[in-house]
């Protein structure tokens, strides 16, 4: 296996290209990154700003540069001892007409080569295509439908708006049937009876005939007479294979698997051989050619049988030997990465949590709650709320997936006459309370059978759903367990069991994201540091040793998985997050703060009938989240940054609103309700009508700034020392006070970080620490803890995890544990709950006389060592306890490295 021993992730499209990357290449290696991690590089729907709408399996983007300048690339990573992980998207394709595979199955349905491609109901009369502005009655009356012939390849299509579908061939004959030309006759014949194997010969021909300018203007003519005769074109959309459909249709007639609940992407079917075969045969090929050199797999949680899949790849891209493979997965509470599978480990999310909880203070917590619940005028059962909007989700949003399911369990509840009385509904209910109660985002039942695992978290639910007492009767949710379990005699009941299962676990990864991660984080806005992806907001901090229990585990479990602080799918960047974790320890005094900024802007407050506007749990969430991504550098006077701040803040406050769903959503916007966020986030952001609100947060939020800077390297000296693979996001080598995306994926001044990181090299610690601001400290960190990990990469992959005990005075105010292995250790030390420490300090460090006697203490084999401090080069000698303020007296955190280390 290729190890990483840092990552750095890019963010392709929107002016990062190939070229551009293989620019970076020096300054990526200068940094200490040993692997390049690429968004999906893959053909993707035209205009695609992500690459997840892949549309092509067999060819790199052209857009980034296509075969040449990724062939580019990897000759400048390897030149530099560089490596490249890819994202790549195993469980859906871009449902695009542009998609080769996709428009085949438009013309040709279940005839298509690629019908079994998709995970496509084929029972259902026909493929909706939900793309309509309005219903499909209107639209055709406004006239809004056309039709339009390619003089190359002699195809047709049916046109709304940019939305190009291709007609099926036979349905051609119903055009041309009446065209007097003598040479559409036999032509129009063979289009009737035409199959998938002769189409394309025939639409050449069609292309050939046209090549005559009477016989293109004949065709042209026929089809806008078509197009504007109502009756025909509804006839000719009648004769295909696909119906349009009004956009909000999706959610209730769309018969076919979508990542979520976007219709324009199609799930994928990668547990037949062929799909498989299709899917990985460009990938493979770069694998096997030394170009890539591991994968990061998009939503694992979406596949059939993940076990199965990670096993078949693992076998095609590195036979006997183990390929690097991590996963993108979200563990729920108490939940571990199955063992069985073959893969380094996940994404990170998890580790996100365990920093989360280490630096939030949970004695703040009855403080918050209290503050919160006061702020908004009501209390929130925060279990509660996620149970109702699990519900919701998979009951509307997700509702053509619940019938889907809703029918499996009917046919089978109908085979057995103990179950056959169970009526629509009353399996319909099961479905949801059961889907609700589940605790994670899914098991993994597969043809084998529940593990231990799933049975207890199957079980677990059924009784969760059991008390909640929404289904009379009880006997129905046992019998959905049953099915779950694949508790059946009868081999064909056993097989519609698993069939069942497998769309049930597929589905219920998006009812908990869509729930949690795109609703509630929206909703419950008590502490916001906490709601992240992978986040339990419920759970507020954790001491110490929780943090070491956590990372013990992730040493034996998963000692080369990725740990993340900020990703492209983070709700907040690190350092955002970092800031917010020390309201924890300010709690009273940030609610007075919140409490006097609510009335200087109460001038602003719109009062309707029933609300004031913005409502207290926006207005709550806006405060923390200006906290959060407040810019260190005074741009309040430069007018075009200042307007760009407004425009982030702006643009993220109408995301918030959407996606918690109370006034407005981002399928029924309430365009008054929106304008009144907008008004208000632009006016308090504006020096002419709230210089006093804008000075009163600024002083107020800049001991927090300082708190938070601190917070910030802790975080990083902990992604670089804890077990895994550290995990840069582009630009967050510097301070990263990003909101979601897009906020997240604007571009990089690259640059600017070039010339910082040769700079930076000469610095002294008063440089480093006077200059804080710019984020230099950070990147500085950053240099040295990379360098030392390429320097010592067994230590950390395979060294072992060994937590330190601190005493006296502030014991629970640091955080230490050292890496040990064949003698060598490495120690890391930082500062937690530093508010309270840093009290009139400017710079982001303790004053070592506050630590007093606070000391970290040295088990046997670490005791009587001399430490090198890598980031200050102090030397220090280790008896049995290494004193804080000797240990941090120039730098905030300490990276100590036993100098019986020859490296």
């Amino acid at each position: 296996m290729n190890r990483p021993t840092a990552t750095y992730r890019l963010q392709f499209r929107n002016g990062m290209t190939f070229g551009r990357a293989l620019d970076l290449v020096p300054y990526l290696n200068q940094l200490g990154i040993s692997h390049l991690y690429a968004s999906p590089i893959f053909t993707a729907a035209p205009g695609s700003t992500h690459g997840y709408d892949v549309i092509d399996f067999s060819g790199l983007e052209r857009s980034l540069g296509g075969e040449d300048e990724f062939g580019k690339l990897i000759g400048a990573l390897k030149h530099y001892g560089l490596s490249l992980i890819i994202d790549f998207v195993p469980n859906h394709m871009g449902s695009t007409p542009y998609n080769p595979w996709w428009r085949d199955v438009l013309e040709w349905g279940a005839r298509s080569d690629y019908a079994q491609h998709f995970d496509i109901d084929w029972t259902a009369p026909k493929l909706v295509v939900p793309a309509l502005a309005a219903g499909y009655g209107k639209e055709l009356d406004e006239g809004k439908f056309g039709l339009v012939f390619d003089v190359c390849d002699g195809g047709i299509f049916f046109s709304y708006g940019q939305l190009k579908l291709p007609l099926t061939p036979p349905s051609y004959a119903q055009l041309f049937t009446h065209l007097k030309d003598e040479s559409f006759v036999e032509l129009t014949r063979r289009f009737a009876v035409s199959t998938p194997e002769v189409s394309q010969s025939l639409k050449k021909g069609l292309a050939d005939l046209a090549r005559n300018k009477s016989v293109h203007l004949s065709i042209k003519k026929k089809l806008e007479d078509t197009s504007s005769d109502r009756n025909a074109i509804h006839e000719l959309h009648e004769a295909q294979v696909w119906q349009l459909a009004h956009w909000r249709a999706a959610r209730e007639t769309l018969n076919y698997r979508r990542f979520f609940e976007i219709a324009d992407l199609v799930g994928l079917r990668v547990e037949s051989n062929r799909v498989f075969e299709d899917v990985h045969m460009k990938l493979l090929n770069l694998i096997k050619k030394n170009c890539i050199t591991g994968v990061r797999l998009d939503h694992i949680d979406g596949l059939a049988d993940p076990k199965s899949y990670l096993k078949k790849l693992q076998t095609e891209a590195n036979g006997k030997k183990l390929f690097y493979i991590i996963v993108e997965k979200i563990l729920g509470p108490n939940e571990e990465l199955r063992q069985d599978w073959p893969v380094a480990g996940t994404t990170g999310y998890e580790f996100i949590r365990s920093l989360g909880n280490l630096l939030v203070d949970s004695d703040g917590v009855a403080i918050v709650t209290e503050a919160y619940h006061r702020y908004i005028g009501q209390e929130i059962d925060y279990p509660a709320l996620v149970l109702d909007n699990k519900r919701k989700i998979l009951s509307r949003n997700l509702a053509g997936e619940l019938a889907y399911l809703k029918e499996m369990a009917i046919s089978l509840a109908e085979r057995d006459y103990r179950t056959r009385d169970f009526g629509p509904d009353t399996l319909r209910r099961a479905i949801v309370e059961l889907a609700a109660a589940l605790p994670v985002y899914r098991t993994y039942v597969d043809v084998s059978g529940p593990s231990d695992t799933d049975r207890k978290v199957i079980e677990d639910a059924t009784q969760s759903a059991v008390a909640a007492r929404e289904v009379e009767d009880q006997g129905a949710l046992h019998f959905i367990s049953r099915i779950l379990l694949l508790e059946f005699i009868s081999p064909d009941d056993q097989a519609s069991a698993l069939e069942f299962t497998t769309r049930f676990q597929q589905t219920t990864g998006p009812v908990m994201a869509k729930a949690l991660e795109d609703t509630v984080f929206y909703q419950y806005n008590r502490f916001i540091g906490l709601n992240e992806v992978g986040g339990q907001p419920e759970q507020f901090g954790a001491p110490p040793e929780a943090f070491h229990d956590e990372m013990f585990c992730r040493q034996v479990r998963q000692p080369l998985g990725l740990s993340a602080t900020s990703t492209h799918d983070t709700k907040r960047g690190e350092d955002t997050r970092a800031r917010l974790y020390t309201l924890s320890e300010l709690s009273n005094d940030w609610f007075s703060a919140v409490t006097r900024w609510t009335k200087q802007n109460a001038h602003l407050h719109r009062d309707t009938k029933e609300h004031k506007l913005p409502d207290p749990e926006t207005e709550w969430l806006y405060y923390q989240t200006l906290l959060g991504a407040w810019p260190l550098e005074q741009i309040i006077k430069h007018e075009e940054k200042w307007r760009d701040f407004q425009d982030r803040m702006t643009q993220f406050m109408l995301k918030a609103v959407r996606e918690a769903k109370v006034y407005t959503s981002w399928t029924d916007q309430n365009s008054e309700y929106e304008e009144t966020i907008e008004i208000f986030v632009r006016n308090t952001l504006d020096p002419s009508i709230s210089g006093q609100f804008l000075e009163d947060f600024s002083s107020t939020c800049q001991p927090i700034f300082v708190a938070g800077a601190l917070n910030g390297l802790t975080l990083t000296l902990l992604k670089l020392m804890a077990p895994g693979v550290p995990d840069l996001y582009q630009g967050s080598e510097l301070w990263d006070f990003s909101l979601v995306d897009p906020d997240n994926r604007r571009p990089v001044d690259f640059d600017r970080r070039s010339r910082l990181l040769n700079e930076i090299r000469t610095w002294d610690q008063k440089k480093l620490l006077s200059d804080w601001p710019s984020g230099a400290i950070k990147m500085r960190l950053l240099m040295v803890g990379l360098a030392y990990r390429k320097r010592c990469p067994e230590l950390f992959s395979d060294g072992a995890y060994l937590p330190l005990r601190a005493e006296n005075a502030l014991a629970n105010h640091v955080v230490a544990f050292a890496r040990c292995l064949d003698g060598d250790a490495a120690i890391a030390v930082a500062p937690r709950l530093v508010s309270a420490l840093l009290s009139g300090q400017t710079q982001s460090i303790v004053p070592p006389d506050i630590w007093e006697d606070t000391c970290i203490v040295l088990p046997e084999q670490l005791s009587g060592k001399r430490w090198l401090n890598l980031t200050n080069k102090q030397t220090i000698n280790g008896e049995t306890s290494l004193r804080l303020s000797e240990i941090l007296n120039t730098f905030p955190v300490a990276l100590l490295k036993a100098e019986s280390c020859q490296k």
